[in-house]
C-alpha cells in the first residue's frame, strides 16, 4: 500500500495486516484466527461487489453501443467496448491465476478442495462462464488454519524470503504486468483520429509515501488525456506496492514484498492476502470501466435492477461507534432513499446513501438489518431489506518479554505489547521508564522491587485510548557472570594448558544478551609459591609458566574483576582442574 492519505479500501487492508501482525507476534487464540477468517469472508463479499460494479458500468456502455438512435455515439461506444473486452480478458487471467494459487496452497495444506457446495470449503468453484468472479470459499472449513510452512513453500520463499521463486515471483510479475497493461490501455482508449494518447509505465516499485508516488506519476502524464490523469493516477497508485523493505525492525533488510507478506503467514492469512490482491485488481478494473463508460453519454441514470448494499467496518470493539452506509446499487440523485434501520439511528441521508450510527456491543457477530426504499420515475416506491454482519472483538491486551520473565537493572529490557483489535498500542509504566524503539520498547526499571506496565489500545480515528490491563514484574539486579578460561567453564578439567584468554559471560541458563570484559585477575595454583596477578583478559608470561609447571590434578583458581552490560567492577571466581 502507498503511504500518506489512505482510501477506505486501503484502511481495511491495513487493518487486516494489523491483525495478522498480532497473530504472528503473540500466537493468539483460535478466536483471533476465526476473526481473521471473518475478515477474509468480507473481502470475498467486497470482491463480488467490485465485480458487480464493473459489470454494471459495462452493461451501461453496452446499452449505448446497441442504441442506433445516435450513430456517432454508438460508433464510439462500440470502439470503447473493444477496450473493455481487453481489460476483462487481462483481469480474468489474474483472477484465475490467484484462484489457482489459493487452491494449490489448500492442497499443499492437505485440505479437501475436491468437493464443492455450501457445506464444503469450496462453496462456489471458479467458472469460465464468469471468468471475472473469484471462487467463493468458506475458510471456517479449513482444518489447518495456522499452517505456515505450506504457504511459504507454494509462494517460493521457503528457502529465501528475500528472493521469491516459482509461483511467488510469477504472482508479483503478473501483478506488475497487469498494472502496466491496464494503465497503458486506459490512456490509449482516449485516443481519437485527431489526437493519440499514451502512458508509459514508470514502473514505480520504490517510494517514500503517497505524495512521492504522485510526484513520480506526474512526470509520466505528459501524453495522457487531461481528463484521465487524476483517475489514471488513482488506479496506478492502488496497484502500487513497495517491492523491497526491511523486516523485524531492520534486522532483515531488502526483503521482497512477497517475502514480507507471506513469511510465516498462516494458511488463512495467506489466502486472505491473495483475496485482497483480487479485490485490488477487481477495483482497478471497475474504476477503469467506469472511466471509459463516462466518455459517452446516454443511459447513465437509467436502470432495470436495484440492489440494497450496506457498507461498514468488518470488525469493531465493544463500545465503539459504528457508521453504516446503506444505499441502492443505482439511484436517482433527485430522489433520496428512505432508510429504516432496525438497529441504531439514521443520522442523515445524502448522495443516495443513508448513514446509520449505533454502538457496537457483545463479543460475537453483530447482525445489522433494516430496509431501504427508493421511488421509480413514476413515484412508485420500491422497498428492499439490507443486512450487514460485523465481527465484534472483545478488547484485550497482552504484554510479553521475549528475552526474560523479569526486569533487570542496568539491562536494556526489550518489552513488546499488542492491543488486539486496536490500530495502535501504547505502553506506560510505574517504576520503569519505557522508551520506544521501533515497534518495541526498552524498559529501564527503577529502584523498587517491582514494576508495573500498563497496556492501552488507541484508535486514531476516534482519538480514544482504552486501558486494557496492567502487569507487575519483579525487578532484579543483573545476574553475575561466570569466568571461563578459554573454552573451559567453572569446575571443568582443562584439556589444554595453552589457553591465555579469560572471559566473563553468562552460562547457557541465562538467555540475556550481554557482553563483559575481564579487567583484572588473580591466579592461584595448588603447590605454586605465590599467586600471580595481571590486568586485562590475557594471562601473563609468568602465569603461563606457573601453569606449564603445574602437576596433573592441580587446581587453578581465578578471581576476576569485570565490567560490561549492567556491571561495573564486579568480581567473580572460578576454579579449574589441570
Amino acid at each position: 500500500m502507498a503511504g500518506g492519505k489512505e482510501t477506505p479500501r486501503q484502511k481495511m487492508i491495513g487493518m487486516m495486516y494489523l491483525v495478522l501482525t498480532a497473530l504472528l507476534a503473540l500466537n493468539v487464540s483460535k478466536a483471533i484466527l476465526d476473526a481473521f477468517v471473518a475478515i477474509e469472508e468480507n473481502i470475498q463479499i467486497s470482491n463480488i461487489n467490485e465485480y458487480g460494479r464493473g459489470e454494471e458500468k459495462k452493461l451501461d456502455l453496452k446499452e449505448v453501443a446497441e442504441d442506433k438512435s445516435t450513430p456517432d455515439v454508438q460508433k464510439k461506444a462500440i470502439k470503447l467496448m473493444e477496450y473493455v473486452k481487453k481489460i476483462d480478458d487481462m483481469t480474468a487471467k489474474q483472477v484465475k491465476f490467484i484462484d489457482d494459487l489459493k487452491i494449490e496452497i489448500l492442497k499443499t495444506c492437505g485440505e479437501n478442495v475436491e468437493q464443492t457446495g455450501e457445506e464444503f470449503l469450496i462453496k462456489i468453484p471458479y467458472s469460465t462462464k464468469e471468468p471475472l468472479r473469484p471462487a467463493r470459499m468458506n475458510l471456517m472449513k479449513v482444518d489447518g488454519k495456522d499452517k505456515y510452512d505450506e504457504p511459504m513453500l507454494v509462494m517460493g520463499i521457503a528457502d529465501d524470503i528475500k528472493e521469491p521463486k516459482g509461483k511467488g515471483k510469477e504472482l508479483w510479475d503478473g501483478y506488475m504486468k497487469y498494472r502496466k497493461d491496464l494503465t497503458e490501455l486506459i490512456a490509449e482508449s482516449s485516443s481519437t483520429p485527431e489526437k493519440k494518447y499514451k502512458f508509459k509505465d514508470p514502473n514505480i516499485t520504490k517510494y517514500k509515501d503517497f505524495k512521492d508516488i504522485n510526484t513520480q506519476l506526474d512526470k509520466a502524464m505528459k501524453d495522457v488525456a487531461p481528463d484521465d490523469q487524476e483517475a489514471l493516477k488513482k488506479i496506478y497508485s492502488s496497484l502500487t506496492k513497495q517491492e523491497r523493505g526491511d523486516m523485524h525492525e531492520g534486522e532483515i533488510k531488502d526483503v521482497h514484498w512477497i517475502g514480507r507478506t507471506f513469511d510465516h503467514s498462516p494458511s488463512v492469512a495467506a489466502l486472505a492476502s491473495l483475496s485482497s490482491l483480487q479485490k485490488e485488481i477487481l477495483t482497478a478494473r471497475a474504476d477503469a470501466v467506469s472511466l471509459i463508460r463516462s466518455r459517452v453519454g446516454g443511459g447513465e441514470y437509467s436502470f432495470n435492477k436495484i440492489m440494497p448494499l450496506a457498507y461498514g467496518p468488518d470488525i469493531a470493539n465493544s463500545g465503539d461507534e459504528i457508521t453504516l452506509e446503506v444505499l441502492m446499487a443505482a439511484y436517482d440523485s433527485d430522489k433520496q432513499p428512505i432508510v429504516k434501520p432496525n438497529q441504531g439511528s439514521l443520522k442523515e441521508t445524502k448522495d443516495g446513501k443513508g448513514y446509520v450510527t449505533l454502538k457496537a456491543s457483545g463479543n460475537s457477530d453483530m447482525e445489522l438489518t433494516g430496509s431501504i426504499t427508493i421511488l421509480n420515475k413514476s413515484g412508485v416506491p420500491k422497498t428492499m431489506n439490507y443486512s450487514k454482519t460485523i465481527k465484534i472483538m472483545k478488547p484485550e491486551g497482552t504484554v510479553s518479554l521475549p528475552e526474560m520473565l523479569v526486569l533487570y537493572r542496568g539491562y536494556k529490557n526489550v518489552v513488546e505489547g499488542v492491543a488486539s483489535g486496536y490500530p495502535e498500542t501504547k505502553l506506560s509504566g510505574s517504576n520503569v521508564t519505557l522508551t520506544k524503539s521501533g515497534k518495541q520498547y526498552i524498559g529501564t526499571p527503577g529502584g523498587g522491587k517491582t514494576a508495573t506496565i500498563t497496556i492501552s489500545g488507541y484508535n486514531p480515528v476516534s482519538k480514544k485510548t482504552v486501558s486494557l490491563g496492567s502487569y507487575t514484574f519483579d525487578v532484579k539486579p543483573m545476574p553475575g557472570a561466570k569466568i571461563f578460561w578459554g573454552q573451559a567453564a567453572d569446575g571443568d578439567k582443562v584439556t589444554s594448558k595453552t589457553a591465555k584468554t579469560l572471559y566473563a559471560k553468562f552460562d547457557e541458563g541465562i538467555p540475556l544478551k550481554a557482553s563483559f570484559k575481564v579487567t583484572k585477575w588473580i591466579m592461584s595454583i595448588t603447590g605454586a609459591p605465590r599467586p600471580v596477578s595481571g590486568s586485562g583478559d590475557q594471562l601473563t608470561q609468568e602465569a603461563m609458566m606457573f601453569i606449564s609447571q603445574a602437576k596433573p590434578g592441580s587446581m587453578v583458581s581465578f578471581s576476576c574483576v569485570y565490567s560490561g552490560t549492567g556491571a561495573n567492577n564486579r568480581t567473580s571466581s572460578s576454579t579449574f582442574k589441570i
